[in-house]
């Protein structure tokens, strides 16, 4: 239950960041999530894309650096404590969170994070053996091509 997320480094400047979307939203992308992080003169993108492949063609296009890599999508409740929850049996498996954002699932009461594990795989078992619910590219409405992973 791996989703692809394109990682993209774009220049902190004024309209960098619109030349991006821009260029993804007329060819037909949408944005399925997204996270930006300030690195000093670049900052990282990262993006849930409706068709990854294509996505990243176009970034080809206009000459911005992506590359893709894979993600874990996991529904929690929208309350105080739900991510100190979900985070216990990982910490006790010794399983680092190396990265993770946010958002209002789509589902009433639910939140959506998105994660990169030490250890993609053994966490994905975790979290289902806690009964967490994990949202696939169906979900999102992803197309992925499995060529892109890099």
């Amino acid at each position: 239950m791996k989703l692809k997320q394109i990682v993209v480094s774009i220049e902190n400047s004024p309209g960098r960041l619109l030349e991006v979307t821009e260029a993804l939203g007329k060819a037909g992308i949408n944005l399925r999530a997204l996270n930006l992080v300030d690195t000093g003169a670049f900052g990282q993108l990262r993006l849930l894309v409706s068709d990854v492949a294509k996505a990243r063609q176009i970034l080809m296009k206009i000459q911005v650096s992506a590359f893709v890599n894979e993600v874990v999508a996991v529904e929690i409740e929208d309350v105080p404590g739900s991510l100190a929850k979900l985070l216990k049996p990982l910490r006790d498996a010794n399983i680092n969170v190396i990265m993770m954002y946010a958002f209002i699932g789509f589902s009433s009461g639910k939140a959506v994070m998105i994660f990169r594990f030490s250890d993609d795989d053994r966490a994905i078992e975790i979290l289902k053996s806690n009964d967490y619910k994990l949202l696939d590219s169906e979900t999102f409405g992803i197309l992925e091509n499995e060529a892109v992973v890099c």
